[in-house]
């Protein structure tokens, strides 16, 4: 099997078992990057951990149609520090909103967005 085969393959399981949480994940993979889909921490799972250039991605999905809650941001910066990775929110689709409080608190948190529109 070719390198590029065994990707498609895997994108195609991630997205079939975990959903939307598969498809950012598969998105990372395709990218060159290893990763590790709902990694267990003790606040809760991590939806997707990547492991890249001698780094770390914890990354978050959000993906519900109504503004991002504060405490989705604090909860992602606690389980970023316990795996000693950078904290990433990802927007999924059209539907997630960040009001400017949130906005900044991201911010001065370290926490970069990202914006993954739906396929």
């Amino acid at each position: 099997m070719t390198a590029l085969a065994r990707i498609r393959m895997l994108q195609r399981v991630l997205r079939d078992k975990y959903g939307i949480v598969g498809e950012v994940a598969a998105r990372y993979l395709e990218a060159g990057a290893r990763v590790r889909v709902m990694h267990p921490t003790r606040l809760g799972p991590i939806h997707v951990l990547v492991y890249k250039d001698g780094g770390r991605l914890a990354i978050e999905v959000f993906a519900e149609s109504k503004p991002v809650p504060k405490e989705v941001v604090r909860n992602l910066v606690e389980k970023a520090k316990l795996v000693q990775a950078k904290p990433i929110l990802v927007l999924y689709g059209d539907g997630p909103k960040l009001s400017d409080e949130v906005y900044s608190m991201c911010k001065e948190l370290g926490v970069k967005i990202r914006r993954v529109r739906a396929r």
